[in-house]
């Protein structure tokens, strides 16, 4: 797994400010690598006791058997990571309600070739760092991955979202968690945030809610924010040509249509 370097926030010491109640079973907020992981897991962390967050470490495949006792029933916590669909994660992740965060695979394509081009990816041995490749032949790789280093779109989607979703999993969509932060006043937006609530299992959604979600979101305290990345790569285009539309198509047909992006 690569190392990747975020500076720590502040979050713990923010919700003690406000009244928590357990969660009445295990909560695993899993999510497709760049897709808004720390939004959708700092604003549940203002809705559990800090007690009942599991830090050890984004849970994956590769330490699965190390942390799988995060999901114990008798635990209740909330975990968050990019776990794999497989036989084995399917039992150990078994007893706990999910949170599948997906993105638009079009703009998660230039996401992921941003944080591949930043500081804080910790992998310095991956080629799209030494500045000889082209921005086209980057988000190309991003699209199809890296042989031997990285998986491609399709698999990534397929393995940490699209596996996961039944009847214990509800998909979440970047997109609209944003736009429900963006205009949190609004009737809308509490209609979104209560069905999210309730896809959680929180047993009761506090008066305050609002105030949590504020600063759960503040992307200052997200490490993987676009603007708190630091790079001297090339820079990404905000969005792809039609050409590398046409590629993520390719690439993985259905996939947008099948999330609700198409």
């Amino acid at each position: 797994m690569t190392r990747i370097r975020l500076k720590p926030d502040t979050l713990d010491q923010e919700n003690t400010k406000f009244t928590q109640v357990r969660l009445p079973r295990p909560l695993f907020l899993n999510s497709v690598p760049k897709s808004g992981s720390h939004l959708l897991r700092n604003i549940m962390r203002m809705f559990v006791p800090v007690a009942d967050h599991f830090k050890d470490q984004f849970i994956q495949w590769g330490n699965l058997q190390q942390y799988k006792h995060a999901f114990r029933p008798e635990g209740r916590m909330l975990s968050w990571g990019h776990l794999l669909f497989s036989d084995a994660s399917a039992v150990e992740a078994g007893p706990a309600r999910k949170l599948i965060l997906v993105r638009d695979p079009q703009t998660w394509v230039l996401a992921r070739a941003r944080f591949f081009l930043s500081d804080e990816f910790g992998d310095n041995s991956v080629l799209v760092k030494n500045g000889e490749l082209s921005v086209d032949s980057l988000i190309n790789l991003m699209i199809f991955g890296i042989h031997g280093k990285a998986m491609g779109m399709r698999e990534l989607f397929q393995y940490n979202a699209v596996g996961w979703l039944g009847q214990d999993a509800t998909m979440v969509r970047y997109e609209e968690l944003v736009a429900a932060v963006k205009d949190l006043d609004s009737a809308a937006a509490e209609a979104y945030f209560r069905q999210l609530f309730a896809a959680a299992g929180l047993v009761a959604v506090p008066d305050d809610w609002r105030a949590r979600v504020l600063i759960g979101s503040d992307r200052k305290q997200s490490g993987t924010a676009s603007e708190n990345l630091s790079s001297d790569g090339p820079e990404i285009p905000r969005v792809l040509t039609d050409h590398q539309k046409a590629i993520v198509e390719l690439a993985a047909p259905g996939l947008r249509a099948f999330l609700g992006y198409a």
